[in-house]
């Protein structure tokens, strides 16, 4: 039997109701939203205002016109970078970033934007009073990962948005990693801007994400054109969400998204929570066990998201992830995960690290099977 620990990368399998939620919606909901007065048009549009609603409501939002719909937590991070940056501003950012926020970054910095990179520890960490000492001159933006996809290093998110709202500094985070798996209340963190990608914690499908944007903030569109209202003006409207959202809209993914935040109310994020930490504790003690294996990022597991990497003394990461999958049909990561920066921080650049991600399907048994498979490995070579 397969055995998938690469939930970093898409949660699998998705929960049930939510594939039957997104066949549902390809047989009665293929209407435009928005872009007619017809039932079945209607019928899309409360759709996908249903998970605008349920996704306002799970991370604290009160307005839930500010939450912007987007194929990717990527693009809701270049929505949220090349809407708000200017050249002349500052921002301050980490080195555990992933390349979705490096690489708008890089283009911004090209184009006249100050970006200044804070290093973490060598667990991935980074320290908010190192943030904090690097803002000045006070940046207009800082901008973080919440969770790292490389060591699952959780950041102290609450404690940097709380002195950011303090200093009067946007703080713009990166969900892609933590979205339902930790809890983030945008008002009680302090927290401006959030992208978050839908198919990852959140259960949901592929081609879903979304973009928080606070009260009173003004992003420029990334992407002009049709947004089924003032359709006889050649201006793009001012109002959210359609300021931002041109073009038709995902609805049977979105109808498969908020299925998955209902089921995950449901079941309960605690328990979610739980179960994966006590995955996590189980592969960290089973790693630590091995002498050949150097762990990277926090041995402990409630400072981890759901990603542990590691690294075996002489043996090439692709190699084993290779064998892991032909051999044990086994599946993982390997490489550098779109985030070479965080490699150089942790020290395992440039051949990067496997990478295990258990989610809330996976068993105990399946990372008792996963341990005995990599320590056979290892004895071979």
């Amino acid at each position: 039997m397969s055995i998938y620990l690469d939930n970093a990368a898409t949660s699998f399998p998705k929960p049930d109701v939510v594939c039957d939620a997104v066949a549902q919606a390809m047989r009665l909901l293929t209407a435009n939203p928005g872009r007619g007065g017809h039932k079945q048009a209607l019928d899309a549009a409360r759709q996908v205002m249903t998970t605008r609603e349920a996704v306002a409501r799970f991370f604290g939002v009160a307005d839930s016109s500010r939450i912007v719909f987007t194929p990717s937590a990527t693009q809701a991070i270049n929505q949220g970078l090349f809407g708000l940056l200017k050249p002349g501003d500052r921002v301050l950012t980490t080195s555990m970033e992933h390349n979705a926020v490096v690489r708008p970054l890089r283009r911004l910095q090209d184009q006249g934007v100050e970006v200044i990179k804070v290093l973490a520890d060598r667990d991935g960490f980074v320290v908010p009073a190192d943030l904090m000492v690097a803002a000045t001159p006070k940046p207009r933006l800082v901008v973080m990962t919440h969770c790292s996809n490389v060591t699952g290093t959780v950041q102290e998110i609450a404690e940097v948005g709380a002195w950011c709202r303090s200093q009067g500094i946007l703080f713009m985070v990166d969900a892609a990693q933590s979205a339902g798996l930790l809890p983030i209340h945008v008002e009680e963190m302090g927290i401006d801007l959030l992208a978050a990608s839908g198919h990852k914690g959140l259960m949901g499908p592929p081609g879903t994400g979304f973009l928080y944007i606070r009260p009173d903030l003004d992003l420029q569109p990334l992407v002009y054109g049709g947004t089924g209202v003032l359709s006889d003006s050649d201006q793009q409207p001012d109002q959210l969400p359609e300021r931002l959202e041109s073009g038709t809209l995902n609805t049977i993914g979105l109808a498969g998204l908020g299925t998955a935040i209902d089921y995950i109310e449901q079941e309960g994020r605690e328990r979610i929570r739980t179960h994966e930490v006590a995955l996590v504790q189980q592969l960290l003690q089973g790693l630590s066990d091995l002498p050949e294996v150097t762990l990277h990022g926090p041995l402990q597991p409630e400072r981890h998201g759901s990603a542990v990497s590691f690294t075996v003394k002489s043996v090439d990461p692709s190699t084993l992830g290779f064998r892991l999958d032909r051999e044990y049909d086994i599946s993982c990561r390997v490489g550098l995960h779109c985030a070479p920066e965080a490699h150089k921080s942790i020290g395992s650049y440039p051949e990067g690290t496997v990478r295990v991600s258990p989610g809330y399907f996976n068993t105990s048994q399946d990372i008792d099977a996963f341990l005995a498979a990599l320590q056979t490995l290892i004895s071979a070579d």
